[in-house]
């Protein structure tokens, strides 16, 4: 089959790989109808992601028809329309039985790494490294899915690709982000990034109850979509005003945000060229694994008691973190790759009532054969580009 697999950094291509097939009584095999290029796919294209193999087949986020499946698989059929969530789960062990199945303790063969840069293991991960378990990814034309009688989630026809293929990991990872601000009627909740999961975190918390979000940006085109799109109040391009903590006192009273959502992660950008120089040069040199500007923007921004969400992605270790502004200002930081089981049957349900449509994220349609091209245009944001949807 064709996939598509990291060839070195910045580079993609598009390869004949084997084909998936059965290794588990639970197992299935999706024929794929859409796949997308996620932000955090470009952390694995950039370079950042220690263990990422030439060869290994990329992408986390896909959706399609199951052809195969194993003697354990009884909740599905073939021929059924899925949706596949990102996060490898067993539905079996501790984590799982409290729906935080990105913290599943049997889907990530790899452990044993993970545990020797983080403490302990998360799950594993379609096609985001051998850290993540070293499991083929989805932009392929069939990938093989473990535990697909606890993952995947049945699409009836009616409703597009692109409607419900954000189930597989923005969507939730925005709302996931919302739900941890514990919005309350009257809230103000600042979003760091307006990229495809900061613009669904937006339009998350307005859907919670948030009486004002705020979208802090760079570009013109995705604060424009934020406020027209995905129910943005209130914008903040962060190059035409540099100190974004004073610009969201001032909007705020001199309170700040009552929670801040960081939907930016470990390659943020800073409009003052020497701080964000410090943050590059250190990342660059392996002295840091992050640049953590929004990070530290949201702690310095909250409100007294308030919430830090963050759901944009780190893989390592941070410098210059305000540890004293989050403990003498009771701040709460909440985070974690998102638990997407949890979420995917009420989000779907959302989609279905017409509460919101997540698929204004998806800008572009490319080909599979395309992705190559597709990586490039979404990591320069050519053409105004939002998300890239691939079609084997």
């Amino acid at each position: 089959m064709r996939a598509t697999v990291y060839s070195g950094r910045n580079r993609v291509q598009v390869e004949q790989v084997p084909d998936p097939r059965i290794v588990n009584p639970r197992d299935a095999v999706v024929r794929i109808t859409s796949t997308a290029i996620c932000g955090s796919d470009l952390h694995l294209y950039d370079g950042y992601i220690p263990t990422t193999k030439r060869g290994d087949v990329l992408g986390h986020e896909f959706m399609g028809e199951v052809v195969e499946k194993g003697s354990e698989v009884a909740n599905l059929q073939l021929g059924d329309r899925v949706v596949v969530p990102f996060p490898i789960a067993c539905g079996n062990c501790t984590p799982c039985q409290r729906e935080l199945y990105s913290l599943c303790e049997n889907s990530n063969p790899n452990a044993a790494m993970a545990e020797k840069l983080w403490g302990h293991a998360a799950c594993g991960i379609y096609g985001y490294s051998h850290l993540m378990g070293g499991y083929a990814g989805g932009q392929a034309e069939y990938a093989r899915v473990p535990f697909a009688d606890v993952g995947p989630i049945k699409i009836e026809d009616g409703l597009a690709d692109e409607q419900v293929l954000p189930l597989a990991d923005v969507f939730p990872t925005g709302y996931m982000g919302a739900e941890n601000c514990e919005i309350e009627p009257g809230d103000t909740i600042a979003v760091w990034g307006a990229g495809p999961v900061g613009q669904l975190a937006v339009a998350s918390a307005r859907l919670l109850g948030a009486e004002r979000v705020i979208a802090i940006d760079r570009f013109g085109y995705r604060l424009r979509m934020a406020l027209e799109r995905a129910g943005a109040t209130d914008v903040i391009d962060y190059e035409e005003q540099p100190d974004v903590v004073a610009a969201l006192k001032e909007m705020t009273g001199g309170r700040g945000p009552d929670a801040c959502i960081d939907a930016a992660g470990m390659e943020a950008h800073h409009a003052r060229l020497p701080v964000h120089a410090y943050d590059r040069v250190k990342q660059a040199a392996r002295l840091e694994t992050e640049r953590p500007h929004a990070l530290r923007e949201a702690i310095m921004a909250c409100r007294n008691g308030g919430i830090v969400s963050v759901v944009g992605v780190y893989g390592g270790v941070v410098d210059k973190f305000p540890m004293g502004s989050v403990m003498n200002r009771s701040l709460t930081i909440k985070s974690g790759q998102t638990h997407v089981q949890r979420y995917l049957r009420p989000l779907l349900e959302r989609i279905e009532r017409g509460d919101v449509d997540p698929s204004f994220v998806f800008t572009h349609t490319m080909s599979l054969d395309d992705a190559p091209q597709g990586y490039e245009t979404f990591k320069h944001k050519r053409d105004e580009c939002m998300k890239v949807v691939l079609k084997p």
